[in-house]
């Protein structure tokens, strides 16, 4: 049965060992993961050098993991070859400093199995599969992929449940099935439903992780242990200082330092995709990952631009 934590954050069956290292069974994945974005030179080719200074600057900011090559990484559009590289770089970059999550989920089992096999290859500490997407699989297709890939490879485990872009949930009888695999041990949440989320934990033995950074404290306080934000980018020295406050019982100052950062996540989050408000961010601070897209993504227009500067400008970022 779940146990807790001297902390009060939730332990799963044992210890997870991976990259030659133990993890922390609580807190499998770190605590505050930043979704990098992939920095691209002006041609469109990856800038692997950004890669690894991004990587550097994201741990030096507060981040004791990493998630490469998921969506806010636009992942759509590179391919599996520079994925494989994207991770190398970052594992050799940061490794030993954070835990690094490879994304490694499509709508294609196979894919993902391929995908998952490299990943593993290339020293990923644990793997993110997305909800299979367009095809919209039953739940019993749900189970079956998730599965499949767990049992692929020796790498542990972060579903990713984000109904609005999947087009389908990960249902909890589901999830409640999936947490009973040794190797699914955790879920980005990004299902906005707090309650739902909170059964699971309550259920099973899941670990939750914010994966929408509107609800990363209301989902801490139902037991998340941390969370994959694309704020992390600009914060994630504020997030630390949420979740330290937060199981301190400083739950005011928790909920201050969350408020602090509604105007970026509103600046970021809500006026266009993520990753094009993220990287104009970084452009404008003079910092590694800002810079082109790739097509269907477009970079910030410079109406954009001045919104997201007069959106930061009151949680103290000035572009």
């Amino acid at each position: 049965m779940t146990k807790l934590g001297p902390d009060g954050v939730r332990l799963p069956g044992g210890t997870l060992y991976s990259g030659g290292m133990a993890r922390n069974p609580q807190t499998p994945f770190g605590t505050v993961l930043t979704a990098m974005v992939t920095p691209f030179k002006p041609e469109g080719s990856v800038d692997y050098e950004a890669v690894a200074q991004l990587a550097s600057d994201l741990v030096e900011l507060g981040n004791d993991g990493l998630v490469v090559n998921g969506t806010t990484g636009e992942s759509p559009t590179t391919t599996d070859e520079e994925k494989s590289e994207i991770l190398r770089v970052v594992v050799d970059t940061v490794g030993d400093r954070a835990s690094i999550v490879a994304g490694a989920g499509s709508n294609d089992t196979h894919h993902s199995l391929e995908l998952a096999r490299a990943a593993e290859k290339a020293g990923a500490d644990g793997l993110l599969l997305v909800t299979p997407y367009y095809n919209k699989p039953p739940q019993a297709g749900l189970l079956a992929h998730f599965t499949t890939i767990a049992d692929a490879t020796d790498t542990p485990v972060m579903l990713y449940d984000i109904p609005g872009r999947a087009g389908v949930p990960i249902r909890t009888e589901t999830l409640l099935r999936l947490a009973e695999h040794p190797r699914i041990v955790a879920n980005k949440d990004a299902k906005g439903d707090p309650f739902a989320a909170q059964e699971v934990m309550a259920r099973s033995d899941m670990i939750y992780y914010s994966g929408d950074d509107a609800l990363n404290l209301p989902l801490l306080s139902v037991g998340a242990v941390g969370f994959v934000s694309v704020i992390g980018h600009l914060m994630a020295d504020r997030l630390v200082e949420m979740r330290s406050a937060f199981l301190s019982g400083e739950v005011e100052q928790a909920r201050a330092i969350s408020e602090s950062m509604v105007p970026v996540t509103v600046g970021i989050m809500t006026r266009t995709q993520g990753a094009i408000m993220v990287k104009a961010a970084l452009d404008a601070l003079g910092r590694a990952g800002g810079g082109p897209l790739r097509l269907p993504l477009l970079a910030a227009d410079s109406e954009q631009r001045q919104q997201l500067a007069a959106d930061l400008a009151p949680a103290g970022i000035s572009l």
